[in-house]
């Protein structure tokens, strides 16, 4: 049966050799929970000799949303996702290669991200299958709308995503004929140009096999032949989409670590010295010049900074020893030095090599091991406890300088520097810091947020916390992060308290929230508490004894009830007219249960609203606060005669609309004549008890 919509999503599967793992992989397009009549799947058998072939056909047979499409063998998957690309016709395109395998719901949630956000590329959360590596950190939480220059997305650029197909064809995207890194200059001119990126977080959508044969395609095609001519693209792509600039450096960093300095590293030690001296090495050097900048060589670590500077610098002879030594030298520990922490190369500082300081600089890279163990409130005001353990890695335990940071969000005002008291945590044996090291050094802090900003309390808005670690005169901050309980959940988060603002005339009530960020941060909320309303409705209803007269229940507050004329029952229409009863008895005795009557049958005809005048003020041009009385649907309509020579009945009806949230009566005069005409028709259309209209039995 012919469509009669176009697809939302067309997914493309390029296969070539992809028994018996392409099974998996169709199965899992055809039965996503998006729904096959919104899925176009595209697969191009591209010259498979394995089976690949016959399997896609049979699969066909059984599912109409599936389209083969057999060619000749092109050399990599680049062409054949070309194909599917000219014969997609969905809003979004997936690419799913024939070793993967999707979640079944992954095309209706990446779907459902990218029109809620009206974003142009999703990334759905990555598994690995097999040990394949996969990125994660982009992954730690959802981002409905983000972009590179803001998350992690550019680390991943592989083109395993939700593309929507209008930004493909606008830039007319393809992808080159090369069998490795064919997919990140696609990838990557796709994130520059797209009009945000989500990521979905929360559910595996795609699962990245490593095939036990080793026949993937970026194994099989791994040496630096395979490589140049992809690693070229992704510099241009780059340096044509970007301006020069920080934004362009941010990206650029990418590439130079993972095009230039790991390859380089890795790969040309292993090619033949004429090959790797005059073919690969006068290109790895071009790319540096042009687009290693400074800015990126700030960005990147020490082992890349050294292969940057010797390219830059021409050095052939230094930068092979470099590479052929990489791997024992990593491990050659660290230097200290007048605040700084130098990798110990065999060419830091010597004279012979001059390679400047900055390349062996790891200050500012060390990892901060840490963990916060206990957040509690302790005694009485807004006291927060904060314990637990920081180091320095290769460095010793914290020294007393270390400081705590709070942080607000936005910059607006300066930080506030407080004191710490190290090596007062007890150690908790099983304890394990991030990187599963036992935590070294303990700390420990109490904020009174009453007091910590010279004395007055902590300003409104959110703080974020930070830890200032000294060790060994080194200086160190990092984001203060919860450290999970031993059985691996979340510590539990403080509750809201309530800060003393004596020292801040006219300002009411503040919270102090802690809370707990996605990232697993911990940061401080200050804010207006809820103000507690001086009293409540607990009940409203009819007297029977009285018809007329409206019972309205509730409840003072402490404090309320201590005012003389704490509450009054107020009924007020459109036109001004007012109408006030004071409680039946006046709270006394520290009693806070009041019952005010109403005379509603007293009232003008007109639309009454009730509310609850709280306060000491009882001229009607000063109402007091105002509270309103709830609409409640147990309460009905009442009836009354009104005293006068006809005796003429009278009605309040509680009207379905309330007034900005309280009870609205309708007073009326009842209409007699109309009121016995639906009376009469009423009783016309009441069934008869076994008996048809001429009196005779139905029987």
């Amino acid at each position: 049966m012919p469509r009669t919509t176009p697809p939302r999503v067309s997914v493309i599967i390029p296969a070539y050799d992809s028994m018996p793992e392409l099974t998996r992989c169709v199965t899992s397009a055809m039965e996503q929970t998006l729904g096959p009549d919104r899925i176009e799947i595209i697969a191009i058998d591209d010259g498979s000799t394995d089976g690949t072939a016959d399997e896609l056909d049979r699969l066909a047979r059984t599912c109409s949303s599936l389209r083969v499409v057999h060619q000749a063998n092109s050399g990599g998957a680049g062409a054949p996702r070309n194909t599917g690309l000219d014969l997609a016709t969905g809003d979004y395109v997936f690419f799913l290669d024939s070793d993967d395998y999707l979640g079944p719901d992954a095309l209706r949630r990446m779907v459902a991200m990218a029109d809620e956000n009206r974003t142009d590329v999703v990334l759905g959360k990555m598994v690995s299958v097999g040990g394949r590596a996969v990125p994660t950190a982009v992954f730690s939480h959802n981002q409905p709308r983000t972009d590179v220059f803001s998350s992690l997305a550019y680390r991943t650029l592989g083109c395993w995503k939700l593309f929507r197909r209008s930004l493909i064809e606008r830039l007319g995207l393809r992808f080159p004929p090369y069998r490795n890194c064919e997919d990140k200059p696609f990838t990557a001119a796709a994130y520059l140009n797209a009009d945000g990126i989500s990521v979905v977080a929360d559910y595996d959508c795609y699962y990245s096999r490593d095939r036990g044969n080793g026949n993937n395609l970026t194994r099989t095609a791994a040496g630096l032949v395979h490589r140049m001519d992809g690693t070229r693209l992704c510099f241009e792509t780059v340096a044509r989409y970007v301006e020069p600039g920080p934004r362009r450096d941010q990206i650029m960093r990418r590439h130079v670590e993972w095009e230039l300095c790991g390859p380089l590293r890795a790969l040309l030690p292993r090619e033949d010295e004429r090959e790797a001296r005059e073919r690969f090495y006068p290109q790895f050097r071009e790319w540096a010049v042009r687009y290693a900048t400074d800015g990126v060589l700030q960005r990147i670590a020490p082992p890349d900074r050294l292969i940057v500077h010797l390219l830059r610098a021409d050095r052939y002879e230094d930068l092979m020893t470099v590479a052929r030594h990489a791997q024992e030298d990593e491990t050659r520990g660290h230097v200290v030095d007048k605040g700084r922490v130098y990798w110990r190369h065999p060419f830091f500082r010597d004279p012979a090599k001059a390679v400047p300081d900055a390349c062996f600089d790891v200050t500012d890279r060390l990892p901060v091991h840490h963990g916060l163990t206990e957040a509690a409130w302790t005694g009485d005001g807004c006291r927060l406890r904060l314990s637990g353990h920081a180091r320095i890695e290769s460095l010793g335990p914290p020294e007393p300088a270390t400081r705590l940071i709070l942080r607000p969000r936005g910059g607006t005002r300066p930080d506030l520097r407080l004191p710490v008291i190290v090596g007062t945590a007890p150690h908790r044996p099983g304890a394990r810091t991030g990187d599963g090291a036992e935590p070294a050094g303990g700390f420990t802090a109490v904020l009174d947020l009453d007091t910590v900003d010279a004395g007055a309390p902590l300003g409104d808005g959110v703080w974020d916390l930070h830890l200032e670690v000294h060790a060994d005169g080194v200086v160190r901050t990092v984001r203060l992060r919860q450290a999970r309980t031993e059985d691996g959940a979340d510590r539990p988060e403080p509750p809201p308290r309530e800060l003393r603002t004596a020292s801040r005339p006219g300002r009411g009530p503040l919270t102090a929230r802690p809370f707990r960020t996605p990232q697993g941060t911990l940061s401080v909320e200050i804010r207006p508490a809820p103000v507690q309303p001086p009293c409540r409705v607990t009940g409203v209803a009819w007297d029977p004894a009285a018809p007329g007269t409206l019972v309205v229940r509730g409840r003072l507050t402490a404090e309320a009830a201590r005012r003389p004329g704490a509450v009054t029952l107020r009924a007020e229409d459109g036109t001004g007219r007012v109408r006030e009863a004071p409680p039946c008895h006046a709270p006394d005795d520290g009693r806070t249960d009041f019952t005010v009557r109403l005379a509603v049958r007293e009232l003008p005809p007109g639309r009454w609203t009730l509310t609850l005048r709280t306060g000491t003020a009882h001229d009607a041009g000063d109402p007091g606060g105002r509270i309103p009385v709830p609409p409640t649907r147990s309460l009905t309509g009442a009836r009354w005669f009104r005293a006068s020579r006809l005796g003429r009945p009278y009605y309040a009806k509680p009207l379905p609309h309330a007034a900005q949230g309280a009870l609205v009566l309708r007073v009326a005069p009842v209409r007699v004549a109309a009121a016995l005409r639906r009376r009469v028709r009423g009783l016309r259309k009441r069934p008869s008890s076994g008996r048809t209209p001429q009196g005779r039995s139905a029987n």
